[in-house]
């Protein structure tokens, strides 16, 4: 699978992008379904993770299926922050975030000569190690039964009523997400992870302490993905070890920067806007009875996608458009 990077200055690489978060800004502005207004805040929150999994895993080439445990560590963090010691779930996801960073950098300095599978294989584990934590610490976690979070809505306490700040916080993040995206794919930074990325031996010849390279890139994600984690515990007010540790969560946001596009920044984006509106869809087409059908469709038009598109649909899309114009121009 190649993998571009975004370089672009123009105001049309951007419009795209512009156009889905303008209506995500709009949605809950001009309709009150509540359905509708739930499954936006949740494809800008899987964007912004997806974008966040990006920098490590599309820009730097550091293939992590183990990210669920920085999404899990930001959730508990702050909730147990909150339900502990009474701090601000604000306060809690800054500290989510720098155990993160310590955590990751850790593992990324440890296993810096790993690479594809094998780097891989050890964030799989951490996040499994982190998962058994979370339910045998039953003293501290309440273990597989997982913590709900008193709703009380205050700003204080990062929650509301109304979808409108959410939606707010959410775009937020992911548009924050998209201009790192935008600025690392044009910057000196940027260029040093591509030139790791695709032969770090070569980087290293070059001058590019590719170590340290690869501990920042991956740091970065993390934080970023501990921060997202800290919005879904808020957000849904329950946290539980199965479902933020889960590999399935991992797997899930590496799905949608793949799908939509590995360093790129509309890629994630684009990615989480297909997967969760396909995965909303057919889960309530097919739910109940049926509940285990729309699995088998998601994943037979996920690798449709994949095989037509192996480059993503931000590459996929554009060439597929000229394609279709030299076919009706001839």
């Amino acid at each position: 699978m190649t993998i571009h990077a975004s370089a672009g200055h123009g105001t049309r690489e951007h419009l795209p992008a512009a156009l889905l978060f303008a209506g995500a800004l709009a949605i809950p502005l001009a309709t009150d379904n509540l359905f509708l207004q739930d499954a936006v805040i949740f494809m800008l929150l899987w964007a912004g993770l997806a974008g966040a999994w990006n920098i490590a895993g599309g820009f730097a080439g550091q293939l992590s299926l183990g990210h669920a445990a920085f999404f899990g560590l930001g959730a508990y963090t702050s909730t147990l922050l909150k339900l502990h010691y009474g701090l601000s779930p604000w306060v809690g996801m800054l500290c989510g975030g720098a155990l993160v960073v310590v955590a990751s950098g850790f593992i990324a300095f440890a296993a810096t000569r790993l690479r594809g599978p094998y780097f891989a294989l050890v964030t799989i584990a951490f996040a499994t190690v982190m998962q058994i934590v979370a339910a045998r610490w039953y003293e501290f976690t309440r273990g597989n039964e997982g913590l709900s979070i008193p709703f009380d809505p205050t700003l204080a306490n990062f929650m509301f009523v109304d979808k409108l700040p959410w939606t707010v916080i959410a775009l937020s993040y992911v548009v924050a997400i998209y201009a790192l995206a935008s600025w690392i794919g044009r910057s000196r930074f940027g260029f040093q992870l591509a030139g790791m990325r695709e032969d770090d031996n070569a980087a290293q010849a070059l001058g590019i302490d590719t170590r340290w390279l690869k501990v920042v890139a991956i740091a970065l994600s993390a934080f970023l993905t501990a921060l997202g984690g800290t919005f879904y515990a808020q957000y849904v007010g329950f946290v539980d070890p199965g479902y933020v540790f889960s590999l399935d969560l991992s797997v899930k946001f590496a799905l949608m920067c793949i799908i939509g596009g590995m360093g790129t920044a509309l890629g994630p984006v684009l990615g989480a806007v297909l997967i969760t509106a396909l995965e909303m869809v057919l889960r309530a087409k097919w739910g109940g009875e049926r509940s285990g059908l729309y699995l088998i469709v998601y994943g037979v038009l996920l690798i449709v996608v994949v095989r037509v598109m192996p480059e993503g649909l931000v590459a996929g899309v554009p060439q597929a458009w000229k394609r279709w114009r030299a076919r009706h121009a001839a």
